[in-house]
Parts: C-alpha cells; sequence; structure tokens
C-alpha cells in the first residue's frame, strides 16, 4: 500500500472512529469529508437542535468531540495532524481542517483513549455513594486545562444554585411548545440510529440534588435507589463565547470523559441549563460574571450492584463519512 493511500485509508478510520463522540440528545451532527491530504469536519444543519440551540453552541461542542476523537485516533495510528479550526470564514459550516499529517510511532496514550471510546456511555441513574477519588479529578481536570477550556469544581453552595437553576431551566422547558415538541422528536427516533431510546432513559425522576432533564416521556432504564449525594459537580467554562471556544469545549469535555471512563469514573453532561438564556446567565454568576459556561458535568461513580444503560445507536459511518474524493487512490 503505497504511502498516500495509508494516509487516506487513516484519515477514513479516524472519521468513523470519530462516530464514537458523544452529542447532544445523540444527534451526531456532524459529517467528514476525507481529502488526499486532509480530513474536514463540517456541521450537518438538519441535526442542529433549531429551538434549544439556535445559536450552535451545543452543536459546535458536540462537534468539538468528534474532533478530539479523530486526532485520538490519528495519534494512535501513529498520525501527527495540525488542526486548523474555523480555516475559511466563508464556509461557516465547515469547522475545522486536520492537514499537514506526517507518519510519527504511535501514542500508547492515544491508544487507551481510542479503547476508551467504545466503553464510554451515558449514565443517567443516580451514583453510588462511594466517593470519586481526588486524584481522579485531578486528572480530569488537567485533560480539560489541556484543551484549552477551564474546569471548576462546584462547593456545596455553588451546587445548591445549580439545583435551582436547573429547577428553573426544566420549569421553561416545559412551558415552551416548540422546545417540547423539539425534546419529543429527538427521543423518538431509534430506528434512524440517532437520538435517544427508551432504554437510556430514566423510567422515572431521579431523587437527586440537582434534578436531571424531564424528558416528556419516561424511559426503561430503572434507576436504583441512589442519590447523587457524592457526585462531583463541574463547570466546563472560558474566557469567550465564540464558536471556536465552543468547538474547544466540545474537545475538552471529550479529553475529560475518556480519561473519567479510563477511570472507572461516570460522567454525565447536563446542557439544558445552558440552553435557556436566563439559566445560562445564572451560570456566569456563579464564575463571579468572569468567563462563560459550556457546560455543567456530573461526576460519579456507577452504582456497581445494577447494570447500567445500553450505548446509543450510531449513524453508519458511511452515512457521516464522505470519501468520494479519494475512492480511486484507495481502490
Amino acid at each position: 500500500m503505497s504511502q498516500d493511500s495509508q494516509l487516506t485509508t487513516a484519515l477514513a478510520e479516524a472519521a468513523a472512529t470519530a462516530g464514537h463522540a458523544p452529542s447532544v440528545h445523540n444527534t451526531q451532527p456532524w459529517r467528514w469529508r476525507v481529502l488526499p491530504d486532509a480530513l474536514e469536519l463540517r456541521t450537518v444543519a438538519d441535526r442542529q437542535l433549531q429551538a434549544s440551540d439556535p445559536e450552535g453552541r451545543l452543536l459546535a461542542i458536540s462537534c468539538g468531540a468528534a474532533l478530539h476523537h479523530a486526532r485520538l485516533a490519528l495519534a494512535a495510528e501513529g498520525w501527527r495532524a495540525v488542526v486548523r479550526r474555523l480555516p475559511d470564514p466563508g464556509d461557516p459550516s465547515l469547522l475545522a481542517r486536520l492537514t499537514d499529517l506526517s507518519q510519527t510511532a504511535a501514542d500508547p496514550d492515544a491508544m487507551r483513549m481510542v479503547q476508551c471510546m467504545s466503553v464510554r456511555h451515558t449514565d443517567r441513574r443516580p451514583v453510588s455513594d462511594e466517593p470519586v477519588p481526588t486524584d481522579s479529578i485531578g486528572e480530569i481536570a488537567r485533560a480539560v486545562t489541556a484543551e484549552g477550556c477551564r474546569f471548576q469544581v462546584l462547593d456545596r453552595d455553588q451546587v445548591l444554585e445549580l439545583a435551582a437553576t436547573a429547577g428553573h431551566a426544566s420549569a421553561v422547558e416545559a412551558e415552551d411548545p416548540e422546545l417540547r415538541a423539539e425534546l419529543a422528536y429527538w427521543t423518538s427516533r431509534a430506528d434512524t440510529n440517532t437520538g435517544l431510546p427508551p432504554e437510556v432513559l430514566p423510567a422515572e425522576p431521579p431523587q437527586t440534588t440537582v434534578p436531571g432533564r424531564d424528558f416528556g416521556r419516561p424511559g426503561s432504564l430503572p434507576i436504583g435507589p441512589g442519590h447523587d449525594r457524592a457526585a462531583v459537580y463541574a463547570l466546563l467554562h472560558g474566557d469567550e463565547d465564540d464558536r471556536d471556544s465552543w468547538l474547544r469545549a466540545g474537545e475538552a469535555l471529550s479529553a475529560a470523559w475518556l480519561t473519567a471512563t479510563r477511570l472507572g469514573v461516570s460522567v454525565v453532561p447536563l446542557s439544558a441549563v445552558v440552553e435557556i438564556p436566563g439559566t445560562r446567565q445564572a451560570l456566569r454568576q456563579v464564575l463571579a460574571g468572569i468567563g462563560f459556561p459550556y457546560l455543567v458535568l456530573r461526576i460519579g461513580i456507577a452504582d456497581p450492584a445494577h447494570a447500567g444503560p445500553p450505548h446509543t445507536p450510531r449513524l453508519a459511518s458511511e452515512q457521516v463519512v464522505d470519501t468520494s474524493a479519494v475512492r480511486g487512490e484507495r481502490a
């Protein structure tokens, strides 16, 4: 196999591996284009949440997680890439281009993270009473800051503020017919390999200090008797509130979640509180008005006595990876 063919194969496989990335409501709002010497990441407008995410904040965060997955997949196979974020101001759908690729030694840390991709999932059950080791929180925080984002663990009073904010966000969402219709749409699409099937949604509201999202319909996931008393809540935030920052926040989310998975720690992102302008502003007050909140993370140890939820479905790679520009080379 020629080096050009090796490269395009590696790019296509990295794009396919990025399909494991988390995304809001499992929308998977990305599309990859494999070029002879580069890999492009684009948004898919049809999978943007128009009611709850009109600015594309969560869309960019979701795509940033996929970008980080692709970066790790390339590094695990011994390819170094330069990432150019938002490379063309005239083409807003183009979020990133991985280019200037060169072969190097396979990165063993990236290989371990790639293995975690197929294990990582969202477990919305209450966590166990086992506290998260302080060292694990430190590793997760370092993974976030390495991606240019900030990580703030909330103290007890701030968690209570978060609980009130999350409750208000839920009330706003419940009263907005467009938000409810959008949520209903993405919780009734399991046969399309996008959206959230009943098996990953709680069968009843968990008894937690910080309320989770009300999905408008019960799922079939047994929640067990737990609570979130041992959970750690943290805020992903940064200095700016723009597309580049959101994209990097997604990369930080991926790094944090894969690190947590390697450490046996459960992560659940709470996005409802950043979807409503009023509650997003309330979160800014937690940061003393300095910086902008991107996501809240609930971090804990999953209940080992009860089986967790299955993985959410994923689109087939041919639905999200366009290899038309290199098919002749790879044949």
